[in-house]
């Protein structure tokens, strides 16, 4: 065989590429035959663009010997390596900053499918090969004619092949390369990830089928009326039997409906009929405007409680099949969230059918980010070189085209952190005029010359509340927007924290409708060694380690703490009051929907076990409205202990997205506060042969350590004030607030030394006192333990006074101990189930839980400090029953702070011969100073005068 030589031009072109038809609205299923040719193709990847000529593509070509990959995949997740590794990177680009040229050394995979026609398929009409999503930059052919090449790795590209079909033996090949000039356009914070990843179909196309269609369905809020016109490039007929309707396309019909929002996802199924095809249609009416200063829907604003959502699954990249999107959205509905925006690229279409389904209000956003060029002060930079412009006028428009038929997608977006530009300009006039239906939105438009909101990422709290009282200043035409937080809540590792600080300050001020926690998932890669990879992992010349592990799901899709505490903050239906006047204020914090879809009950709990409970009946109240509900009359015999009303909103029947009795709100309200516990020092120390006895108790005669309470062995107890740091307590260089992970260091809070003093042996107290402090420092803690017993139980009362100047916050202060490894079961009265830290506990429960050490622990991807369940009245473990005086927090596991501090991944962590235990009076908060704000000063932990009490005694 002859071979070919192949022109690779087109690679560094900044045009969007040739031979693909115009984009037009994707659509699952019609009447017209499909054939889908995902599967096993064969693979050759070769190290630069040129390294083989296309006469891969040749009808016969012997691809025996290559090996096999699934399409949609990615070829660095497949093959154990054999195809190449993954990149990460958050905003650098991986390759030299040269646009439009790419490197020599350019992955290039040709991939290869032999398929035949099914034997009904038609003989006559066309048909069309539809690429759904392939990275970066394809070349195709079918049956060796050349068809075209095309960029833009998140979009649909199509072409027409019928004249190239013939019954059986069709060879498509694909050349894709790694990198492209559409790099440049797509340097968004995620793994780099060659292939083709999205559905590639054969679309037959009968005579007379449909192209192009727009479903305009709009919704009057004033009649309660629907005006459906369904503009189509072919003539045809629209029916929706539900609603009486059969009209030619182009024309308006008004009837009554049910509209379409977040909260009540009402579709109606029609069909587009033309002379060759039958497309099914899922309807939704509903009128989106820019109003008053506010973003409203069918008539009234909205509040966004949404995440920001990258493809992810931890073996297949970006490669997600239906029921996994499906999964998401599930997750999504489940805990309360009501918005997504898809970051940052359209998400494979299926998606945005089940955000119709089940729904979501859609923020789309368009497959562009430039981030890299900040580093040389966006010098260069694509969006603002005409050049560029139509390859950004191709993604928006294959954007728009694809997606406009989704009633969920409120909002457009222009694309993330791509500077400023004539670019964007243009895409934003561009989407203005091909759809007046939506707003625009592009958070890097802070002037809003272009865009139909005033959007942010990681702006702090206090600079919230200002936007929120229209004291921000700004152009006058801003000052008129509405506002989003595009993106904040950076939900890396442990956090984040300050979610519900925002939340008041979003149902405060009119001006504030909402944000999207960045982000949804872990992009964490399943690795045989160390449980998931994340940036370093593969060796990468450049990475920025685990901040590509930023979600509130892990990366098999369990909720983190994180999720779970933005469920409670944004939940729908607010339970609040005090309980002390019999009544409890129940607010429906919805925008749309009356609260006749939930069951309310109550509960009354002692000591945090609950004694009585029964349903609540509350009144179906519209979205905003309030009422004071009556509460029954307690029990009368609270027995003398502490005394709670729980309060818990659930679905009263089953929907789409879950069952009957899924919780959805709950408040809780203290009746009578705790005894606290007390001990009469009744027994005194004795001292004996190098031990001193106490009660139950028994101490190191020279250093006055506690030995053993009971028959039970404790090991080394003494004062803490190291946490392993966080994500969020590591902060970022960009970051303007301390990073004190930095600082504590510095100060040396991981290696502090503990001083003896001097122990005391009094007539009912035995006292030890010491200086805790760093090397290197003048200042530090002098801490006093003092032990006192009733014979049976034993107290300890720790003293803290701060001496020096202390420039910083301390990570925790508490005590420490170790127990015997056999201690697993535990037992605790307090903040459960999960946990909790002073700016991340809404969502924790007071009340009776159990656990086991292991079940304690939070598996982050980089370890941390994490585990610690707040609010503790008592604990019990290994035998040991804990009360504190005042509540604590508390934690326990089977490595040490320092072993935890030091791992880098999960399996760094092996279980040793003691169980820690730590009882915490004070903790730090968490903040999101990962990326966004530190910790509000309310949560942070001063060194200040302390006391707290701890009372052990052995369980019998």
């Amino acid at each position: 065989m002859t071979s070919r030589t192949t022109a690779i031009d087109y690679v560094e072109d900044v045009s969007p590429g040739s031979g693909a038809l115009p984009p037009r609205a994707w659509y699952p299923s019609s009447d017209a035959k499909s054939l889908s040719l995902n599967g096993s193709w064969r693979l050759r990847v070769s190290p630069t663009v040129d390294a083989e000529d296309d006469s891969f593509a040749e009808e016969g070509y012997d691809a025996e010997g290559w090996p096999e990959v699934t399409v949609p995949g990615h070829w660095v997740l497949q093959g154990d390596g054999a195809f190449g590794l993954p990149i990460y990177t958050n905003h650098l680009y991986p390759f030299p900053v040269d646009p439009p040229h790419v490197p020599t050394e350019n992955p290039t995979g040709d991939h290869l499918r032999v398929f035949d026609l099914p034997a009904d398929w038609p003989a006559d009409g066309g048909a069309v090969i539809r690429f759904d999503g392939v990275e970066s930059c394809a070349r195709v052919w079918l049956n060796g004619t050349d068809i075209g090449e095309f960029k833009g790795s998140r979009l649909p590209h199509e072409f027409a092949v019928g004249h190239l079909l013939k019954p059986s033996g069709n060879v498509l090949a694909v050349r894709v390369h790694q990198w492209s000039a559409g790099s440049y356009l797509e340097d968004q914070d995620q793994w780099w990830l060659p292939g083709i990843f999205r559905d590639v179909t054969l679309l037959h196309r009968p005579a007379g089928s449909a192209l192009d269609f727009f479903v305009h369905a709009s919704y009057d809020h004033v009649t309660g009326e629907g005006t459906l016109r369904v503009d189509s490039d072919v003539d045809g007929r629209v029916t929706v039997p539900a609603l009486d309707i059969d009209v030619a396309t182009g024309e308006s019909v008004t009837v009554p409906v049910e509209a379409w929002t977040a909260e009540t996802p009402k579709l109606y199924d029609g069909v587009l009929a033309t002379d060759g095809e039958r497309v099914p249609l899922r309807i939704g009416f509903r009128t989106v405007v820019l109003e008053d200063g506010l973003i409203k829907v069918n008539g009234k604003a909205v509040l966004f409680k949404g995440v920001n959502r990258h493809e992810w699954h931890p073996e297949k990249g970006r490669a997600l099949d239906l029921e996994t999107m499906r999964e998401d959205v599930l997750l999504m509905k489940r805990h309360n969230v009501n918005a997504v925006r898809t970051s940052h690229y359209p998400p494979h279409p299926a998606f945005l059918d089940l955000c119709d389904e089940y729904g979501l209000w859609v923020v789309d956003e368009c497959d562009l980010e430039t981030h890299g060029f900040t580093e040389q002060a966006w010098r260069d930079n694509p969006v603002d070189d005409d050049r560029w412009t139509p390859a950004l006028l191709d993604r928006a428009a294959r954007m728009v085209e694809r997606d406009k038929n989704h009633p969920s997608v409120v909002i457009w977006s222009l694309g993330n952190e791509a500077g400023t530009g004539r670019g964007l300009t243009a895409m934003a006039e561009w989407i203005h005029g091909r759809d007046a239906s939506r707003l625009v939105h592009y958070e890097g438009d802070w002037n809003c010359r272009d865009t139909d909101m005033y959007s942010r990422m990681y702006a702090s709290h206090a600079e919230v509340e200002q936007i929120g009282q229209e004291l921000d200043g700004g152009t006058h035409k801003r000052r008129r927007l509405p506002f989003i937080l595009c993106e904040y809540a950076h939900a890396m590792g442990n956090g984040p924290g300050g979610l519900a600080d925002y939340q008041r300050l979003f149902e405060t001020y009119e001006r504030l409708q909402g944000a999207f926690v960045w982000e949804w998932i872990d992009h964490g890669i399943t690795h045989p060694e160390l449980g998931y990879a994340y940036g370093g992992d593969f060796g990468e010349e450049l990475h920025d380690g685990n901040f590509v592990c930023d979600g509130l799901l892990f990366p098999d899709r369990t909720p983190s703490p994180g999720l779970l505490e933005f469920k409670k903050v944004v939940e729908p239906v607010g339970i609040g009051g005090d309980g002390s006047d019999g009544t409890v204020r129940v607010t429906n914090k919805q925008d749309f929907a009356d609260l006749s879809a939930f069951a309310f009950e109550w509960s009354y709990q002692v000591d945090g076990e609950t004694v009585e409970s029964g349903s609540l009946p509350v009144p179906a109240l519209g979205p905003g409205e309030s009422a004071d509900v009556k509460l029954p009359e307690p029990p009368a015999d609270g027995g003398g202990g502490e005394t709670q009303w729980t309060v818990r909103a659930s679905l009263a029947a089953d929907t789409a997205w879950a069952a009957k009795g899924h919780p959805v709100a709950w408040g809780q309200f203290a009746v009578v506060a705790r005894p606290l516990p007390t001990v009469t020092a009744s027994d005194g120390p004795v001292l004996g042969e190098r031990v001193i006895t106490l009660g139950p108790a028994s101490f190191d005669a020279r250093t006055g350590a506690l030995k053993t309470v009971g028959g039970i062995a404790v090991n080394g107890l003494r004062l803490d004030v190291w946490r392993a740091t966080t994500d969020n307590d590591e902060g970022a260089e960009w970051q303007t607030d301390a990073r004190y992970a930095e600082l504590w260091r510095k100060y040396g809070l991981h290696r502090m030394r503990h001083r003896l003093d001097g122990v005391e042996i009094g007539d009912d107290a035995l006292t030890v006192r010491t200086r805790v402090a760093p090397a290197a420092w003048e200042f530090g803690l002098a801490t006093v333990y003092r032990w006192t017993s009733d014979g049976n139980r034993l107290k300890l009362t720790v003293s803290v006074g701060p001496e020096g100047e202390w420039t910083v916050p301390l990570p925790r202060l508490g005590v420490r101990f170790g127990l015997d490894a056999g201690a697993d079961r535990v037992r605790w009265f307090g903040g459960g189930p999960g946990e909790a830290y002073p700016d991340t506990k809404s969502a924790s429960q007071i009340g009776r839980w159990e656990s086991t050490v292991d079940a304690l622990q939070t598996p982050y991807l980089r370890p941390q400090e994490n585990g610690a369940r707040a609010d503790v009245r008592w604990a019990e473990i290994g035998g040991l029953r804990i009360e504190g005086d005042p509540e604590f927090s508390f934690s326990a596991r089977r490595w040490t702070t320092e072993q935890l501090d030091a791992a880098s991944h999960r399996t760094d962590l092996t279980p040793g011969g003691t169980v820690w235990v730590n009882l915490d009076h004070a903790l730090h908060g968490i903040g999101t100073g990962s990326c966004g704000p530190g910790v509000l000063p309310q949560y942070q932990l001063r060194a200040e005068p302390a006391e707290f009490s701890f009372v052990f005694s052995e369980i019998s």
